[in-house]
């Protein structure tokens, strides 16, 4: 099976729900699974992780989950225009990981959420690329032949997927553009992982 890692942090629930949806983007690729992983908060005071283990959903994630996924989707709210600090801390752990070229020529997409319309999402996407280019990763956006790209009036573009929590009905609830813009995502990546992992296995 080719592995999707979906790395997020979340406080009110939209960017999980982001990631869940990425994950059902996965899931319609064939050969393809999605693996969800979250990252603890941060203390200010010391950087290091206040509880080492989260009470619900999704499991912490860890180098060995980056160093066995074939591909990467990772997820933050937006934080005056940039990544989340928590987000931002775990992947400045990742020295190891570049030294031994562990993540390069892996797909890797972003997705984020913010307040406003305005909020700095497409700063906090394009940030978030910086470390991944850094890691050799190939960066898969969504492309206005996604149609839901052009008739968004929420979250969405070409950067990444993304959601407005100021506009949705409920906290954590995504509009219908926002839902598929984020398994395009997810499945986009799996794609490229997939047609990947195939040319390597037909080389070897």
């Amino acid at each position: 099976m080719t592995e999707i890692l979906i790395v997020y942090y979340s406080r009110q629930g939209a960017t999980a729900e982001l990631a869940r949806q990425a994950a059902r983007g996965v899931a319609t690729v064939a050969g393809c699974t999605a693996t969800v992983r979250t990252v603890p908060p941060v203390s200010a005071e010391s950087e290091r992780p206040v509880k080492a283990v989260p009470d619900t959903g999704a499991p912490y994630a860890t180098l060995e989950d980056l160093r066995r996924c074939d591909g990467l989707l990772l997820g933050s709210p937006t934080r005056f225009g940039n990544m989340a600090a928590p987000l931002k801390y775990f992947l400045d752990g990742t020295s190891s990981l570049w030294l031994d070229g562990a993540l390069s020529g892996k797909p890797a997409g972003v997705f984020s959420s913010s307040q406003t319309l305005h909020g700095g999402q497409e700063s906090t996407l394009l940030t978030m690329t910086v470390p991944l280019l850094h890691q050799g990763m190939l960066i898969v956006g969504l492309p206005f032949t996604e149609r839901a790209v052009n008739q968004t009036r929420t979250g969405g573009g070409p950067y990444g997927a993304t959601h407005v929590a100021g506009l949705a009905s409920q906290p954590g609830t995504l509009s219908d553009d926002e839902i598929v813009l984020a398994q395009a995502l997810g499945k986009r990546v799996a794609e490229v992982a997939a047609n990947l992992s195939a040319g390597k296995a037909a080389r070897s």
